[in-house]
């Protein structure tokens, strides 16, 4: 599987439209690295519930994880998406003990027992009847303003263009949000620390079954915050461990879309842009809000609607959380107040900034860089040759890369 940042180089390169020269190769190309786990992850490598494999390929520029778990096996592509999927792992296995408490089976007792309102009398099944709301209760819920609007709209569109929709998921999920499920599950997505829009399924699973249970019964929400996962603790914010907007457990997912509607208009965006931006299923509400918060965070720099535009038609998740990690690279080397910068630049499709010197700064999310075809093709494009940029690195890269890149007048730095 090609890593996203391999993909990202690759559209970059075709974007051009135009042959870059062959790049000089007299000792040839580096075979990717092969790295450790151990080192990599430390005391998280293993935990209660999982073991990570030693071994780490990489492509070039992504660590390629095997994580072995109770709950599966699990590939990651990155060490952030790694790091992610084992704080994940600590949090279902919170949740599974929970789901085993007697104040669980209280929850579960009273919500079949005490419905809290007219929606809870239909249900028999904490999780797997909520399907069956809209078709019982729907029209109580025709004029609930623009979520169910948008939810309609999008399954509309999709029809029409020939995709498959799923107008009943859509409205079940507004439904929920409408009598306050949401709340519940942004609550104990917080209580764990984790990212309430996951794409990790057992994890949206186990949130919904816990919160359901907890919400519908009545009862407090009590999850706890501190799951041991390894050597670490989820007492660690979520902000601090993956990178999380700190926003999204206190706002609502129409809160967050208006801000960043607000945002974008601020940052000049066309609106047929920030419309693609708001509706792109390859972008998570948290991949949202991290994308507008790290432009907000850059200043007043110009061009910013230039990386929106590119965020809009990602195509895969990875390639979203891709740009995103590079938009965080850029804004820590800022707020450390190691560059100004006055300008973003997309290069293909990479956000790029440029600082008060006019120095191109190319932020690269990798793990280990390597220098391979990919690698040296990028280097060479025509549109970089002369331009001397700043490579701000994530992660490692070889003593060859390192060689080649700085032979080219290129400086590579880290956050």
């Amino acid at each position: 599987m090609k890593s996203p940042f391999l993909l990202l180089l690759l559209a970059v390169s075709a974007s051009a439209q135009i042959a870059a020269p062959a790049p000089p190769t007299p000792m040839g190309f580096e075979a990717p690295a092969v790295l450790s786990a151990a080192a990599l992850l430390g005391a998280d490598a293993a935990g209660p519930s999982h073991r990570v494999r030693e071994r780490v390929p990489t492509d070039g520029y992504m660590a390629h994880f095997t994580i072995d778990s109770d709950y599966g096996e699990i590939e990651c592509i990155g060490l952030g998406q790694a790091k992610a999927r084992i704080h994940e792992l600590g949090a279902i296995r919170k949740l599974v003990d929970v789901s085993k408490s007697d104040l669980f089976a209280e929850g579960l007792k009273r919500s079949l027992e005490q419905p809290v309102d007219a929606v809870k009398n239909i249900v028999k099944d904490p999780v797997g009847s909520v399907a069956a709301v809209p078709k019982t209760v729907g029209h109580f819920f025709k004029k609930v303003g623009r979520s169910v609007i948008n939810a309609a709209s999008n399954a509309k569109e999709r029809s029409e263009t020939g995709e498959k929709a799923n107008t009943g998921a859509d409205v079940t999920r507004t439904t929920k949000g409408v009598i306050g499920f949401d709340s519940a599950k942004l609550e104990c997505a917080k209580q764990l620390g984790v990212d309430p829009y996951t794409d990790n399924a057992r994890l949206q699973s186990e949130i919904e079954k816990v919160s359901w249970a907890f919400f519908a019964g009545g009862l407090p929400l009590r999850v706890g915050a501190a799951v041991a996962s390894g050597g670490a603790s989820m007492a660690l914010t979520a902000t601090k461990v993956v990178g999380l907007p700190e926003d999204i457990y206190a706002l609502t997912p129409s809160e967050l879309a208006l801000r960043n509607q607000q945002a974008m208009e601020s940052m000049g965006v066309p609106e047929k842009v920030s419309r693609r931006f708001a509706s792109n299923e390859a972008l998570s509400i948290t991949l949202r809000r991290s994308i507008i918060r790290s432009l907000q965070a850059l200043g007043e720099v110009k061009n910013r609607a230039a990386v929106i535009e590119v965020a809009s038609n990602c195509e895969e998740r990875r390639q979203v959380e891709l740009l995103d990690q590079a938009l965080i690279l850029l804004a820590r080397h800022q707020q450390a107040g190691k560059s100004a910068y006055s300008a973003m630049e997309v290069v293909g499709r990479l956000p790029c900034a440029v600082d008060a010197a006019g120095v191109l700064q190319v932020a690269a999310p990798v793990d280990y860089l390597s220098w391979t075809p990919e690698v040296a093709e990028f280097i060479h494009r025509d549109d970089l040759v002369g331009r001397k940029p700043l490579l701000l690195l994530g992660g490692g890269a070889s003593e060859r890369t390192r060689a080649e890149v700085g032979a080219l007048g290129w400086t590579v730095a880290t956050p």
